[in-house]
């Protein structure tokens, strides 16, 4: 869905973040950062929707709506009560952005490129021939579509869950990707990557931190509390990227398709907590 298919007016000021639970979550700073940076008197706010109001709220939006930001648990539920769809977003099974569209409303996937731009910002400079997965979720999928776009060949899928991690390997083949997959159990061999990317939460992947010391690559840990994790102190590569950075580029990315404008991504960077 590109982005001359949205429509951006200026009778459009509203949007928000849904979710259940949704009070922590950092958009709204991000959000608001950006309008000021574009001088736009426009609204964000964080509105606690679950799975089963998600519908009555859509159906309740009015041209005053430029978009809103969707958090677990409506990712995917939401894919089957919009007009139009991403085809990525749809073969992801995860939609984080409603935009409009025509008259109706789309469903985009940001995490991607928030995934893809913090590798970059963190030191990626070419397509990595190897790269490792810790996760089989929906931001492990989100993390195998971001390596496909960046031409990586091969993935290496670590999981507790094998029926999840097969599913992430059917996507990696489907996307073009060589996959392999494995438990979720360190080994120094496993390590030596060009890419590392970490979808689990927290610092679940600390047991992680005891094999990376000849580390070469870029580390993308997508947990941003605590910060630093033990696998990102002990990250000997070039370059570490947090959850924190991937929140704030796929929130960039956001800002751009709601508004029509390039936001300022220092002044959003600003706005996040330490």
């Amino acid at each position: 869905m590109g982005e001359s298919a949205l429509c951006v007016d200026a009778g459009r000021h509203r949007a928000a973040v849904l979710g259940s639970p949704v009070a922590h979550s950092l958009s709204p700073a991000l959000h608001r950062a950006a309008y000021a940076s574009l001088g736009l008197d426009w609204t964000y706010t964080a509105i606690d929707v679950d799975e089963a109001g998600l519908a009555g709220f859509l159906a309740g939006l009015d041209d005053s709506w430029a978009g809103l930001s969707l958090t677990m648990p409506l990712k995917e539920v939401v894919i089957g009560l919009l007009d139009h769809v991403d085809d990525e977003a749809r073969l992801l099974r995860s939609v984080n952005t409603v935009v409009p569209v025509g008259s109706g409303w789309g469903g985009v996937n940001t995490d991607v490129f928030g995934i893809t731009e913090s590798l970059v910002r963190a030191g990626l400079t070419a397509a990595p021939d190897t790269a490792t997965v810790l996760g089989a979720g929906a931001t492990a999928r989100s993390a195998v579509a971001a390596l496909a776009r960046m031409g990586t060949p091969s993935v290496l899928i670590c999981a507790r869950r094998h029926e999840a991690a097969g599913e992430v390997a059917a996507l990696a083949v489907t996307l073009g990707l060589s996959p392999q997959v494995a438990d979720l159990e360190p080994a120094a061999h496993r390590i030596d990557r060009d890419v590392v990317i970490s979808t689990l939460p927290g610092d679940a992947a600390s047991a992680w931190a005891a094999v990376v010391g000849e580390a070469r690559g870029v580390l993308l840990d997508a947990s941003y509390h605590p910060w630093p994790t033990a696998l990102a102190s002990a990250w000997g590569g070039c370059g570490v990227a947090s959850g924190r950075d991937m929140l704030l580029w796929q929130a960039v990315e956001q800002v751009r398709l709601m508004t029509g404008r390039e936001p300022s991504a220092a002044a959003m960077s600003a706005a996040l907590p330490e």
